[in-house]
């Protein structure tokens, strides 16, 4: 069956996610058949997970970007089969904060999850990944305590993510 219209399908929580469970339980052959856009990690914290059109790929800790096998395993991810309600200009933002402001400005409500797909040309880019951990895992906030950050300018790519409600808070 496809996935259905307007509905976020996730494996395991943030809370699990923040306490170290670090360990794939999903391949991600089925996390595709959940949804075409989304955003988790990889088995063991080994990159960033950003599923764009229905492929997978992990922004790894030297900054690169790997296309993944089907057979990799997830331990968190959120995904939705992607469908623009609507097309927003964003020429002239200057900032993340902007960018929120922007967005929310435009949303029916903010006490609903939302599917955020960006693509152009960006002026600056500020991201970050995790390395992969080995057993015992530390927490989260150990890991992303040392993560490796990037700054890239003049950039073009897609960006992938939620805009989540204020109420969905994540507890350290």
């Amino acid at each position: 069956l496809p996935p259905e219209r307007d509905v976020v399908f996730q494996t395991s929580t943030i809370g699990a996610l923040l306490q170290g469970v670090y360990d794939g339980d999903m391949a991600l052959a089925e996390l595709r058949r959940q949804g075409d856009l989304g955003i988790g990690t990889v088995n063991g914290l080994d990159g960033e997970l950003i599923v764009l059109n229905g492929a997978c790929f992990a922004v790894r800790a030297d900054g690169r970007v790997h296309l993944l096998a089907t057979d990799t395993l997830t331990p968190f991810a959120a995904v939705t089969s992607f469908e623009a309600d609507q097309t927003v200009p964003l020429g002239g933002v200057g900032s993340f904060a902007e960018l929120q402001e922007l967005l929310d400005a435009r949303l029916p409500t903010p006490n609903l999850c939302y599917a955020i797909r960006i693509t152009g040309i960006f002026s600056y880019v500020k991201t970050r990944s995790v390395p992969r951990q080995t057993r015992p895992y530390p927490k989260l906030a150990e890991v992303v305590s040392s993560q490796p950050v990037f700054e890239f300018g003049r950039i073009s790519g897609t960006l992938v993510g939620f805009r989540l409600p204020g109420f969905v808070a994540v507890a350290g």
